[in-house]
């Protein structure tokens, strides 16, 4: 199989390249990514010499280059996206314009090559918030409550409308929160450790109350490849890590196993329309593929922050030139 994963240079989408190429020996992919802030092609070094790999750099809006691209591949596995929350209270027309249109010329474009299979990554946030009991399943309706899962939603509904409309051989997958390797410095994992590498404290935002279930990002794309080549056509599956935490609990432990204590948080004004609560439900897949989470949290955790503290190099350029501009602006 040759695969077109978009937005591969970015945390998901180059976990889950080296991961097709540890799990499929003959298959190969194109990596079209627009190399925007959270893209780095240094992600993939490891395989950048590897005769079933290649790079283009390109926008996902970019009808031409998108056509010429699809008529070479079997199938597409669409993680780019404009992703980060805060942004998108900046800048919710950046988020559209990706999300949303470059969604859009992806799926014309598999529809006008030939009907190619088509796996769209999606979030659970797009579902909106949970009370304190309950999760998200694939039944869940949507209320979007932000500019970013907004974008997504609309992205996750055209994608639908192309396998009810033409037939296009969809699905679709939403995560809950994902941590790894390779996440880019401004979610709250890898903002945390790389924090306390550096010896700063680390932002909390209101009272650390709200409550996220987290996926290692391996788990994730094994997910995301079962769906591939096992999932029903026209379909939605959950993944989930059954990892559910408040925000203050995860930054406990982090901070234990930095020995570190309550004195390294700093409590800061909380995010506009923050989200309570996020669980997933992942019967579904479980049921029908297989599949389940292999991470424990405190296991996938403690393997993450060992990595952050092995790769300084890779994260101390992206803090510098990015983190610093974008914090002030907020």
């Amino acid at each position: 199989m040759k695969i077109l994963v978009t937005g591969g240079c970015g945390f998901i989408g180059s976990n889950f390249i080296l991961y097709i190429f540890k799990k499929h020996k003959n298959y190969k992919i194109i990596n079209l990514d627009k190399l925007t802030y959270a893209g780095n092609k240094e992600n993939l070094s490891s395989v950048e010499n590897n005769p079933r790999y290649k790079f283009v750099k390109g926008d996902i809006c970019d009808g031409q280059l998108v056509n010429s691209l699809m008529k070479k591949v079997d199938a597409v596995v669409h993680f780019a996206a404009e992703t980060h929350v805060d942004r998108s209270i900046l800048h919710a027309e950046d988020f559209v314009k990706t999300n949303v249109v470059g969604t859009q010329i992806l799926l014309d474009a598999a529809l006008r090559c030939g009907k190619k299979r088509f796996h769209h990554i999606s979030t659970d946030e797009v579902f909106g918030e949970l009370g304190p009991k309950g999760k998200f399943s694939e039944k869940t309706p949507y209320a979007p409550r932000s500019p970013y899962s907004a974008s997504k939603a609309s992205s996750d509904h055209f994608v639908r409308a192309y396998f009810h409309t033409y037939g296009l051989p969809v699905t679709i997958s939403n995560c809950s929160n994902n941590y790894g390797p390779y996440q880019f410095p401004e979610k709250l994992i890898p903002l945390f450790i790389t924090n306390l590498i550096e010896n700063k404290k680390v932002p909390v935002y209101g009272k650390g109350q709200n409550i996220r279930d987290w996926i290692h990002v391996d788990d994730h794309n094994e997910g995301v490849d079962l769906i591939l080549h096992k999932g029903k056509i026209g379909e939605t599956y959950c993944l989930g890590g059954n990892a559910e935490m408040k925000n203050i609990d995860i930054t406990k432990i982090i901070l234990k196993e930095f020995g570190k204590g309550s004195e390294t948080m700093e409590f800061v004004v909380d995010r506009k329309g923050h989200d309570f609560r996020y669980a997933i439900d992942f019967t579904k897949i479980k049921n029908e593929l297989g599949w389940m989470p292999k991470h424990t949290f405190e296991q996938g955790l403690k393997e993450t922050i060992a990595w952050y503290k092995k790769n300084k190099n890779w994260w101390r350029l992206l803090k510098d030139k990015i983190i610093k501009n974008i914090t002030a602006k907020q």
